[in-house]
């Protein structure tokens, strides 16, 4: 049983690679930002407390990403293990991670501040599927409209110049002691996360003494 940490700032690349490692090694993956998104298009009442906080560009509180996280993890249908992007957030928590689950790793992406900029300002949702493009490297066919069903693209409600540095700011502050306190265990494994999304999978495996990434299926 393998268990995973992912960590890196939005624009990273963390739920992109985390899925390539947890189709491949039949891991599950639990994304803090998607149990979000699913609260949020399913108007629950978590949903619509998300909304809120996003749409004044603040941060979900850590309690309610606690929360989330360790009633997913409580569902133990990890049978090969996991791999968590989006928490621990804070130390209380990683010790709490820590005690209850024997880490085999933490993936730290690194990646420029300017860099994430440029990635997040150019995202794009689908207003109707929800699908994601980003319009750097993921344009699509029709300027502004989803591939997928036609509907228009529009920006995240967090993705401003505003909300972005308060994140960075606050991933700053609260995660370099969470390194800290992970190195000091010996679990963290920093690649570089410039470069394109195979090249960086296969750092991690290499990293992480895994059998390497052979691409994906056509």
């Amino acid at each position: 049983m393998r268990k995973y940490v992912i960590m890196g700032v939005q624009g990273s690349g963390k739920g992109t690679q985390a899925d390539l490692l947890a189709v491949d090694l039949d891991l599950v993956q639990i994304s803090v930002g998607d149990m979000f998104r699913w609260h949020v298009k399913n108007h629950t009442k978590i949903g619509a407390q998300v909304r809120r906080v996003m749409a004044a560009g603040e941060l979900v509180p850590d309690d309610l990403v606690e929360s989330l996280v360790r009633q997913r993890l409580e569902q133990h249908d990890w049978n090969f293990g996991f791999i968590v992007d989006g928490f621990p957030r804070n130390a209380r928590q990683a010790e709490f991670f820590l005690e209850s689950y024997d880490i085999d790793g933490v993936i730290q992406l690194d990646l420029p501040d300017e860099e994430v900029r440029r990635r997040i300002l150019a995202r794009r949702l689908c207003s109707k599927c929800g699908m994601d493009y980003n319009l750097i490297a993921d344009r699509p066919t029709v300027p502004d409209r989803c591939d997928v069903c036609g509907g228009e693209l529009v920006s995240r409600e967090d993705d401003t110049e505003e909300a972005l540095a308060a994140r960075l700011k606050d991933y700053h502050e609260k995660t370099n002691p969470l390194l800290d306190l992970f190195r000091r265990k010996e679990f963290v494994f920093a690649v570089d996360a410039r470069a394109d999304k195979a090249t960086v999978q296969q750092e991690i495996r290499a990293k992480l003494n895994l059998p390497p990434y052979q691409g994906e299926e056509s």
